[in-house]
């Protein structure tokens, strides 16, 4: 979630606002000539079952890093970096192009100073780009001030439209963040009352190119004390959630996972185990991939590097500056744990092992 949650003020979700690109002597610039990285997903090994840490020293770094989002042809990505305690907050974005991945830098839509742009999320079909922003509205909505809502660009010959407001029955005087859009149009997303009482996931349908009056999901999905962040499967099958406040939660916030069955019933939540999950504090930012293959996420698990023998200042501030420092990094992992974590007897259309790009 962004931090619009000031009832658990420590945790990195209910913070401020977020920015910051890689700057000219950034440690990507020296490890990295752009000119020499090229395929899929920045040129990176693909994980297994074991999750790695994404593009370090390119895409994860000593910044705070946190949502990911790609085209489902794989030739852009986008993610967030936040800056000052969300005093800034932007989408960063890398492009394929002629062969090889430019330079991470602040997304054009979201260079402004005075909102935040965050949780970037481009649809299945690769047709429409959706984020979070507190921008006003006044050609819109007409709204002034500033709120956290839903906005959309359409892909055009030129590339990415302007960005407007997604405007009612999805956006609202309440807060409304974190869009996540299934193969059907289906838009899944957070709202958070203005006083602050309730937080939860809702679903919002697309009938003839209109969304639908929004649904507040069961409690299956929105358990715990505070839900926020999830990410729907492409084909609807499950809701990955970082959810706060359950009892087997390993830290403040963990990854859940609530399967969808053709009846359209909610199963769980389930923990999704410690491939995601650990005793960081901000386990809240999910992604999987169009073709379903991997689950991308933030956590701020600490890495300690294996060359400090002895702390000075050189190495400490070596450290800092590298990912693993304490910041929310982004991760992979195969989604091929995923069907393991289905509740014994639940059928929930998942393919068996080898059939299709999803779940090996």
């Amino acid at each position: 979630m962004t931090n619009r949650n000031a009832a658990f003020p420590v945790l990195c979700f209910a913070i401020p606002f977020l920015l910051l690109h890689c700057s000219g002597n950034a440690p990507a610039d020296r490890k990295y000539p752009f000119s020499h990285l090229g395929g899929a997903y920045l040129g990176q090994k693909e994980p297994g079952n074991k999750p790695e840490l994404f593009a370090p020293d390119i895409v994860s770094t000593g910044l705070y890093e946190r949502d990911f989002a790609m085209t489902p042809e794989g030739d852009e990505i986008y993610y967030c970096t936040v800056s000052g305690n969300y005093t800034y907050a932007t989408i960063l974005t890398s492009r394929l192009k002629n062969g090889r991945w430019t330079r991470p830098e602040v997304a054009p839509f979201a260079a402004g100073t005075d909102y935040i742009t965050i949780e970037p999320h481009v649809s299945p079909d690769g047709r429409r780009f959706f984020f979070m922003s507190d921008r006003p509205d006044p050609s819109g909505t007409g709204r002034t001030e500033k709120n956290e809502d839903i906005w959309v660009m359409d892909r055009t010959e030129e590339g990415w439209s302007e960005p407007y407001n997604l405007g009612p029955p999805v956006n609202s005087e309440h807060a409304e963040y974190f869009p996540s859009v299934a193969k059907s149009g289906t838009m899944y997303f957070t709202r958070r009352l203005k006083d602050g009482s309730d937080e939860a996931i809702y679903r919002s349908k697309l009938v003839n190119g209109r969304y639908q009056t929004p649904e507040r999901l069961p409690p299956a999905v929105n358990a715990g004390r505070m839900r926020f962040n999830a990410c729907v499967d492409p084909d609807e099958r499950f809701l990955v959630i970082p959810v706060f406040g359950l009892p087997d939660s390993r830290g403040a916030t963990d990854y859940y996972i609530s399967y969808r069955d053709d009846h359209d019933v909610w199963t769980g939540p389930v923990h999704m185990g410690d491939l995601v999950n650990s005793e960081a504090r901000t386990e809240y930012s999910p992604y999987i991939t169009a073709d379903g293959k991997y689950m991308f996420f933030t956590t701020d698990r600490v890495e300690k590097p294996a060359d400090i023998h002895a702390l000075s200042v050189r190495a400490l501030k070596a450290w800092h500056n590298s990912p693993g420092n304490g910041y929310p990094d982004i991760w992979w992992v195969s989604t091929s744990f995923i069907a393991s974590l289905i509740p014994q007897g639940k059928q929930v259309g998942l393919p068996p092992a080898g059939e299709g790009n999803s779940f090996p």
